[in-house]
């Protein structure tokens, strides 16, 4: 699931998002999402992802020997849930997944139901820590590349979750009490060590996707317009871990293209930024993020400014900056987060989402 979606989160998120732009191929970068290319299909990702782990789920629950299983596969299928239904809405869930005995024609799901009702996202965050917590067998945790089998790993996996799905929905539903909760617990994602990551290595099998294309796929997505500008303006040396200087740049400058751009204009890859070599060259320095502290700390100072939280916004703001930093390695400029990138700007929500 990490190996494909971050694949997706590349060729078709990014361009979403405007972090890049493609030069070809790219009705998906002008908003034809029924067109995927390159990619934008994750559908079958979610449901085949979800189809695998519910094997192990019901392995769990039906062989003693597997019941260490249960609580990461309740995480894991209440973690793949919602990003189904954060990027699709009402999908099929309660009746998916049972191809093999039940149906291969599941009903569709309101998004409040697969997130709010028994077997939902928020009931197997609950009951796989529950799982974790009531284990007391001495049978490890085989194949686990997130944590190595560390099942308090799982359980701060969990609670970081809890914090970002009741995040998504603040605007339906009072989540104060159980964000205070979690908050005054502590046990979450709380720094770069407890990321829920899987690392990509230099080489094959497990090197990123990119690096094992032809270079004309990779050479295909430049730094975006959007993306330039926030960077440039925020002074932000983490440009040069996540782009490349355009070719024909006289002084290591950076140059972005706008998205959406008519591929027959004939655009000439020298002029614009390619995305860094962490993508093709050097993926053993780039990660599949399930979740991480620099998300868990943004996502707790966008609470605490909402009133959702009692705690000191701009200490959270600083904490997923500096974070952030480190994770990409890259040196955090001494005057960044009280110049170039202060935490109150005039727009303190905005400034913490960017």
């Amino acid at each position: 699931y990490g190996e494909q979606m971050s694949y997706e989160g590349f060729t078709a998120g990014n361009l979403l998002g405007q972090y890049s732009t493609a030069l070809d191929f790219n009705l998906f970068d002008r908003h034809d999402l029924k067109s995927p290319q390159l990619g934008g299909n994750p559908w079958p990702i979610f449901y085949q992802n979800l189809r695998d782990n519910e094997i192990i789920l019901k392995l769990s629950q039906e062989n003693a020997a597997y019941a260490v299983y249960e609580g990461p596969a309740r995480i894991m299928k209440a973690y793949m849930a919602a990003g189904l239904t954060d990027l699709f809405g009402d999908a099929p869930y309660s009746e998916a997944f049972q191809g093999d005995t039940e149906t291969v024609t599941p009903s569709y799901d309101t998004q409040e139901s697969i997130y709010m009702d028994e077997g939902g996202v928020f009931d197997n965050l609950d009951k796989g820590i529950l799982a974790i917590q009531n284990y007391s067998g001495t049978i490890a945790l085989e194949g686990d590349i997130l944590f190595n089998g560390e099942l308090d790993g799982w359980i701060r996996f969990a609670n970081s979750l809890k914090i970002k799905y009741l995040m998504r929905v603040s605007n339906k539903i009072d989540v104060a009490s159980q964000l205070q909760t979690i908050v005054s617990e502590g046990n979450f994602i709380d720094d770069n060590e407890e990321n829920a990551i899987f690392n990509f290595t230099d080489g094959e099998p497990n090197s990123f996707r990119l690096a094992q294309l032809r270079v004309g796929d990779f050479n295909n997505y430049v730094l975006s317009e959007t993306m330039d500008e926030i960077l440039t303006n925020l002074k932000d040396p983490r440009i040069g871990r996540l782009y490349q200087p355009f070719a024909n740049s006289a002084d290591g400058e950076y140059n972005g293209l706008l998205n959406g751009i008519d591929a027959s204009v004939g655009v000439s890859l020298a002029d614009y930024s390619l995305l860094g070599t962490i993508f093709r060259e050097n993926t053993g320095l780039l990660d599949a993020n399930f979740m991480t502290s620099m998300e868990t700390h943004f996502l707790l100072a966008e609470a605490a400014e909402r009133g959702f939280i009692s705690a000191d916004t701009q200490i959270l703001y600083n904490t997923g900056v500096t974070q952030a930093f480190a994770y990409w390695q890259v040196e955090l400029p001494e005057n960044y987060l009280t110049e170039d990138a202060p935490f109150d700007n005039g727009n303190t929500i905005e400034n913490i989402i960017t």
